[in-house]
Formats: structure tokens, sequence, C-alpha cells
């Protein structure tokens, strides 16, 4: 491989992280069409490109290594094993060099332009975060498959409602970032969970993320007619989430259920002494006290539906303990918050 080359240092130096597993069907022609676009852009940057070969078993690898021979800005990292998403980031995140830090999905289903878009809402709103994102006014999705789209669209909104912050997409991957804020949240994900969780850090340190029109496009994807492991990444994207949004705010989730366990045992106990009183005026008992009535009363119906006094004790016991792991879990999602926060803090002092 060519000597990296020198940078003038008039120009903003900008670092594009492109993890890579098994895409040898893929990888150079696209590789060529990033460096191309940049190759356009270099009166306004100076760039770099690091692939993260993510333990790729066909071709990626030597096909990589043979393209970064003929671009002294190319740089290809290889992992022994696959290491999945989260970790292919995290490597690429501490080989850049760039001010500005972008993340691109190898099977550009993103368009190289979206690289620009980023870098120029990076630059001139001093974000942290630029997100594109294909969901937001604006935003385009194209011959992506219906359950893939459906699926994607939902998990965001789930997302965005556990989160209650005013974003659409937490799940994509193309994004833009100052290189030395991604790099102070000290990220633990190792998989798909990466990208939810980088806002989830980001929102901790009120950073500025912002969003800007993105365009999905499978059209090329579609034509190449070879599934690529899209339905495994769906799944898997659907699932991380889920879990995602539990983690933004995880008291929310107790809390519901534990509420509506509550108004189930609510209901039950309510019917109980609906029936208490309307037997209480038919009791015949001498002397007439109101806690002898009562007591009868409420035996006679424990007599009659037992089961509703079993069912609604153990639904009231549930509904308390959950609703406490509800408010355990606000606390201590306060603490780690709190923590988090000072921790970056010192480390950015430092």
């Amino acid at each position: 491989m060519e000597e990296r080359k020198t940078y003038d240092e008039s120009k903003p130096l900008v670092s594009i992280v492109i993890p890579c597993y098994n895409e040898e069907a893929i990888v150079v022609p696209n590789l060529t069409r990033i460096c191309d676009y940049m190759a356009g852009l270099e009166k306004e940057y100076n760039w770099e490109l690091i692939v993260i070969n993510d333990g790729s078993i066909d071709k990626t690898g030597a096909l990589a290594d043979e393209f970064a021979k003929n671009y002294a800005e190319v740089k290809v990292i290889h992992h022994i094993v696959n290491l999945n998403l989260g970790n292919a980031l995290k490597t690429g995140f501490a080989q850049v060099k760039g001010y500005y830090t972008i993340t691109m999905d190898i099977d550009l289903s993103y368009a190289p332009i979206h690289i620009g878009n980023l870098l120029k809402t990076l630059i001139n709103t001093k974000a942290d975060v630029v997100i594109a994102s294909p969901y937001m006014k604006g935003g385009m999705v194209t011959s992506v498959p219906f359950m893939r789209r459906l699926m994607s669209k939902w998990v965001n909104r789930f997302m965005r409602l556990a989160a209650q912050e005013k974003l659409n997409t937490f799940t994509g991957m193309v994004r833009g970032y100052r290189t030395q804020f991604i790099r102070s949240l000290n990220l633990k994900t190792k998989d798909y969970e990466i990208n939810p969780e980088i806002l989830y850090k980001a929102m901790i340190l009120r950073a500025r993320i912002i969003e800007i029109p993105g365009h999905l496009d499978w059209t090329e994807q579609n034509k190449l007619g070879v599934k690529r492991k899209s339905g495994m990444r769906m799944i898997n994207t659907f699932l991380s989430g889920l879990m995602a949004g539990f983690v933004f705010r995880p008291y929310i989730f107790f809390m519901l259920i534990g509420f509506i366990l509550f108004l189930v045992s609510l209901y039950i106990i309510g019917w109980i002494f609906v029936n208490v009183f309307q037997i209480m005026p038919t009791l015949q008992i001498d002397p007439t006290y109101f806690d002898d009535r009562f007591s009868k009363a409420i035996g006679l119906v424990f007599q009659r539906r037992p089961h509703a006094f079993f069912i609604g004790g153990i639904t009231l016991l549930l509904a308390v303990q959950i609703l406490s792991l509800g408010f355990i879990s606000l606390q201590s999602k306060r603490y780690f918050e709190e923590l988090f926060h000072l921790g970056t803090s010192f480390k950015n002092d430092t």
C-alpha cells in the first residue's frame, strides 16, 4: 500500500468509516463510487477512508486491500473474526484522524451525496451528531421490501416514543459526528444496538443532534438479485430497536405493565365490594353491627367466588411489585446518567 498522503491544513480532514462483512460482490464498485465522490470535494475537504473488514470469509478483505493500493487515502483494517457492527464501528472510531467522522454502509443504500450533506450540516450548525433520516419530512424510501420497511419504520416510531425526543431515525447508520465527541462516549454494545446507544448517550450529554432528510434506496441492491443477509439483519435490527427502547426509558415499561395490572386488580376488588354491599342488607344478624354484617357478607362472596379473591390479590401484589421496579429503574437510570455525564466530563477535561 502507498504511503499515506499529507493533507492541506487549511481544509478540514474528514474520515469516512465503512464496515464490511462478506461484501465481495459490491466492495470494489462501491468504494470506487465513494472515492470518486470525495475526489469532487477535495477543494473543500481533505479526506480519508477507513474500511473495516469485519472477519469476512469471502474475498472482501483481499479485494479491499487491492483497491487500497491505488488510493493513498484508503486504509483497510482487518478483524480476524467477525466481531459485529458495533465493534467494527468502534475500531473505525479509534483509527480516524479527521475532525469529522462519517459512517456509511457499504451497500450504498444511502448514496455518496449524503456525505456532503452531512458534512455541510455538521459545519453550519456546529452539531455533534447529524443523522440522515428517510422517515422525517423530506426523506424518502425507495424499493425497500415491504416487511423490512414496515418493521424499520415502526421500531423507529417506538424508539421515538420511548426516548421522548423529536427524532425520526434511531437505528440508521449513515451519520456524521464530530470526532472528538464520538470518541468521548465510551461505547459498549457490539452489534446493531450501537446506533441507538450513541444517541442515548448523546442525549445524556445534551449533545446537539440534528436530522436531515435522507434517501434510503434499494434499487441497486435489488438489481443484484442476491439476498445479502437482509432478512437476518432486519430481525436483528428490529429486536435491537426494542431493546434500545427499553434502555431509553425502562421505567415506562414497568410502570405501564404495573398500572394495567393495578387497574385489573382494582376492577376485581371493586366487584367484590359491590357484591358485599349488595348482600349486607339481606343478612339477618343480631345484634346488627356493621362489622358483623360486613365480615359475614365477605364470607358469603368468598364462598361463591373464591377465585375473585385469589386473582384480585395476586394481581394487586404483582402490580405493586412491578411498579416498585419501575421506580427503582427510574432512580437507577438517573444515577447512571449522572455518573456517565460526570465521567465523560472528567475524561474530556483530562
